[in-house]
C-alpha cells in the first residue's frame, strides 16, 4: 500500500518560512519523480514544484521561483519543500505527489502523478 504523508504545515506571517516534508512508503521511491501541488479554497489544484528521480533537476511554477526549493533524499524516501518569503497568496493545502513511471510529458498536470498524500495546511497571515 502506497502512502505519502506530509508534515510541516502551519500558520506563519508574511515574509516567514516553513519547511514541508513528505514521507513515502510502499513504492520504489527512487524510480518516481516527486512533486508538490497546492490547492486553495475555491481554486483548482496548482503545480508548485517537481524534482527528478535523482534530485539533480527541479522545476517550479513561476510564482514561487527564487522563494521555494524542492529537494529529495532517496536514502530516507523523503521529499521536502523549503518555502521562504511566504506571501498571503501561498495559503493553501499542500500535497505531495509521486510521478508516474512513464511521464505523459505534462509534468505540471495532475494526470502525470499516480499517488497523492492527504495534504498539509499552510496559512500565511498578511
Amino acid at each position: 500500500q502506497v502512502q505519502l504523508v506530509e508534515s510541516g504545515g502551519g500558520l506563519v506571517q508574511a515574509g516567514g518560512s516553513l519547511r514541508l516534508s513528505c514521507a513515502a512508503s510502499g513504492l520504489t521511491f527512487k524510480t518516481r519523480p516527486m512533486a508538490w501541488f497546492r490547492q486553495a479554497p475555491g481554486k483548482e489544484r496548482e503545480f508548485v514544484a517537481r524534482v527528478s528521480r535523482s534530485g539533480g533537476a527541479s522545476y517550479y511554477t513561476d510564482s514561487v521561483k527564487g522563494r521555494f526549493t524542492i529537494t529529495r533524499d532517496n536514502t530516507k524516501n523523503t521529499v521536502e519543500l523549503q518555502m521562504n518569503n511566504l506571501k498571503y497568496e501561498d495559503t493553501a493545502v499542500y500535497l505531495c505527489a509521486a510521478g508516474a513511471l512513464i511521464s505523459t510529458g505534462k509534468v505540471r498536470a495532475s494526470s502525470d502523478y499516480d499517488y497523492w498524500g492527504q495534504g498539509t495546511q499552510v496559512t500565511v497571515s498578511s
